[in-house]
């Protein structure tokens, strides 16, 4: 009888433990397909191309950042400029406008991607924390460009509207071009991050700093590399959206850096590194899109739930993350 009881009661610890690990690792694809679900039962108008198109189009530039951001999380890191390295970007694509396509689309790349070298140089070699240092970098970058533009947005020009329109109103095969680009970068990040050295390093910095030093991966240079890459994204997703509305924005991109580190945390990437997939950062990315096109579509609920849902979903997956954690170093 005691064997017995000791044997339901491993099996019992054994299912919780089994729960809690899928509901991380899967929770979010869970909440996806049965908000799916949900709202194709409901609304009639949701099942359908364009609402779908619409959902991952206006999404596809915040999953542009987030990849970004997956890399840097996964080395136990956090990025607040992003969403003033976007701006920045628009603001530069608009002067650049004026001279060639090529400048409006390169130059503002070359600089996010500089100034995200010099996050991941203060960072990694001066060992200073990635939160005061990215969080100096959006204060600094924000105000420059509010002072730089005097809070106005600058058009593009128009001797290459039109062709700098295409990267953001365009279709390729059918698609938005915004979306084919995501997608694209999404199956790059993802190949990178589980079938290249590059990404196998990032995952060991990440796990485990000094056993990643003891076998003789340079982690600084791994560091700077990622923040370089999430200033080069973080561009890039300001170059998509200037060529999206047709001008650089002084205020876009704000609280970016906050929605981005949402959905890769509720995708499954942990904050203390070393776990996480860039698929399951377009899972967070899309389940945080459909709860606003759902609360939009419902039409009597209040807008601002949608940070009150998204802090919910975020603190409970913080929450499982810990505990599995916490139930992997006991054992």
């Amino acid at each position: 009888m005691k064997n017995t009881a000791v044997q339901e009661k491993m099996n019992t610890t054994i299912n919780k433990d089994s729960l809690l690990n899928f509901l991380k690792n899967q929770g979010a694809l869970v909440g996806l397909i049965l908000l799916t679900i949900g709202a194709s039962i409901r609304y009639d108008y949701f099942f359908t191309s364009t609402n779908l198109l619409n959902l991952v189009l206006s999404n596809a530039m915040l999953g542009i950042v987030a990849i970004g951001m997956t890399f840097v999380i996964l080395t136990r890191g956090i990025d607040l400029s992003v969403g003033s390295l976007l701006a920045l970007a628009g603001i530069v694509a608009g002067y650049m406008s004026s001279h060639s396509l090529v400048l409006a689309l390169v130059i503002p790349i070359l600089i996010t991607t500089s100034l995200g070298f010099v996050n991941g140089v203060l960072i990694a070699k001066n060992k200073l924390e990635p939160f005061i240092v990215t969080l100096a970098m959006m204060i600094g970058v924000r105000g420059f460009v509010y002072a730089y533009t005097e809070e106005l947005s600058i058009s593009i020009s128009d001797t290459i509207a039109e062709s700098f329109a295409f990267f953001g109103r365009g279709e390729l095969l059918g698609l938005p071009v915004p979306i084919i680009i995501f997608i694209v970068l999404l199956f790059i990040a993802g190949f990178v991050l589980k079938y290249t050295t590059f990404g196998r390093h990032v995952l060991a910095v990440g796990g485990n700093q000094e056993a990643a030093k003891l076998m003789g991966l340079k982690v600084e240079r791994i560091k700077i590399m990622v923040y370089a890459l999430n200033g080069a994204l973080a561009g890039l997703a300001g170059v998509i959206l200037a060529s999206r509305l047709g001008v650089g924005q002084p205020v876009a991109g704000l609280t970016w850096e906050l929605d981005a580190i949402a959905a890769v945390v509720i995708g499954g990437t942990y904050l203390t590194g070393g776990r996480g997939t860039i698929f399951g950062t377009f899972v967070g990315v899309i389940l945080l899109a459909l709860i606003y096109n759902i609360i939009n579509m419902e039409g009597t609920i209040n807008s601002w739930w949608q940070p009150v849902i998204r802090g919910t979903f975020l603190i409970l997956v913080v929450i499982i993350q810990a505990k599995v954690q916490r139930k992997q170093q006991k054992e």
